[in-house]
């Protein structure tokens, strides 16, 4: 029987305005994550370590970081056809630009006529979790039908802010209705206070992928996106099939089971790390049959040392990556990315520090975030004083996150 042949597309063109400032100066799937990682990382690990080794990322805003972290981290055997490539906005259906995520795909169709796969997997770049897609697929080949959406299972109240999907009582892995944010849902048979949402992955048969996105582009009524327009075009052909995220299983996965969080905002990116950071985390890092890949950094090891005064440097509850020196400061709940230096006595508790932010000594930290290459000046306090925080310039979400841009300016004490 010859193999399944399965082509992955990488949805990595978001403007991610709702991460401002993080991705004033970066795409959103480049934006650093758990220290070490960008969050492409987490969507190309999951497509390799599933067998699918011909992949390719489709981007379009602020393209230059994110391009240059896949051209030097994720490089395949092209002796063996394998490939992960970063593949820009051509304009070449016409002289617009990406007008959504399918028309993103429908644009680079030349993709899918050399590739020439039997299957498509099409995936999100920005999301937070392990997932086997060959589990999926399978599950698609069984059913027989065009068209598969990833589905996770969330609380009802939050129905309004996911694609919410709703199954067919005597067929419960067909979708009977694809509606995006609604008010409100009804629950699942077997747990009434969760509903199905759209993980935002999806697996299609090629020829059926293929004439969908060419009706979609001759549609005058459209948004021309994957969510809004294309799993609905299946759904009312009865042709759309749903995978539940929770049936999916992988080796040695134990705490963390089943985590799955859309990081499309300052206050779900904070909370995603500070998950990250409990003494039993919702989500494993430390799997090592199911690892995440990205480019490993040349800086030395972490260091914790005592200061001129012989004060100790602490950490506690927290991740420290390569290159992190805390010279007699103290790290709480935490994570502090690549070659962060932490001063003596200073104070950094409840915040995520981006490569190279630099606490001088006595200075105070809490519930931020600290883009690459600030320096917080000698006593300075941030994310104490909203006022203050916002006198600076920095932003300062409803829930009181304080949040820097790459590399602004702090006010030193007068």
């Amino acid at each position: 029987m010859p193999q399944t042949k399965v082509l992955a597309v990488v949805l990595a063109g978001g403007e991610g305005k709702r991460l401002m400032p993080l991705t004033a100066d970066r795409a959103k799937p480049a934006v650093p994550f758990a220290g070490s990682y960008r969050l492409i990382d987490f969507a190309l690990s999951n497509l390799v370590n599933s067998g699918y080794l011909q992949i390719v990322v489709l981007t379009q805003y602020k393209s230059h970081s994110l391009d240059r972290h896949i051209s030097e981290t994720w490089r395949m055997s092209t002796l063996l056809q394998n490939y992960v490539a970063s593949v820009p906005a051509q304009q070449r259906r016409g002289k617009d630009w990406f007008l959504g995520s399918a028309n993103a795909i429908y644009q680079s169709m030349n993709l899918i006529h050399d590739a020439r796969p039997d299957i498509v997997v099409v995936i999100g770049a920005d999301h937070v979790y392990r997932m086997d897609f060959q589990q999926m697929v399978d599950q698609h080949i069984r059913s027989g039908a065009s068209a598969t959406v990833a589905a996770v299972r969330q609380p009802l109240e939050l129905a309004s802010s996911f694609g919410v999907i709703e199954t067919k009582p005597d067929q419960p892995e067909r979708i009977e209705r694809f509606v995006e944010k609604p008010a409100t849902t009804q629950g699942l048979a077997d747990d009434p206070t969760h509903f199905l949402a759209s993980m935002g992955n999806y697996v299609f048969t090629a020829d059926a992928l293929v004439t969908a996105l060419n009706e979609d582009a001759r549609a005058e009524q459209t948004s021309h996106d994957m969510g809004g327009d294309i799993v609905p075009w299946f759904v009312d052909r009865n042709d759309c099939g749903v995978y539940d995220f929770t049936t999916n299983v992988l080796p040695e996965e134990s705490g963390g089971i089943h985590y799955w969080r859309d990081v499309g905002t300052l206050d779900s990116y904070y909370e995603a790390h500070m998950d990250l950071v409990k003494p039993w985390p919702e989500f494993n890092l430390y799997n090592s049959q199911w690892p995440v890949f990205t480019r490993q950094s040349v800086s030395p090891p972490a260091k914790l040392v005592r200061s001129a005064t012989t004060r100790p440097g602490t950490a506690v509850d927290s991740i420290l990556s390569q290159g992190v020196v805390i010279s007699g400061g103290t790290v709480a709940q935490s994570v502090l990315s690549t070659d962060v230096r932490v001063g003596n006595e200073a104070w950094v508790e409840q915040s995520v520090l981006l490569d190279c932010v630099q606490i001088g000594p006595g200075a105070k930290v809490r519930n931020a975030i600290l883009d690459k290459n600030v320096i917080v000046p000698e006593g300075v306090q941030i994310g104490f004083d909203r006022a203050a925080d916002e006198a600076r310039g920095f932003t300062v979400t409803d829930s009181g996150l304080t949040v820097t841009a790459k590399g602004q300016y702090v006010l030193p004490l007068a």
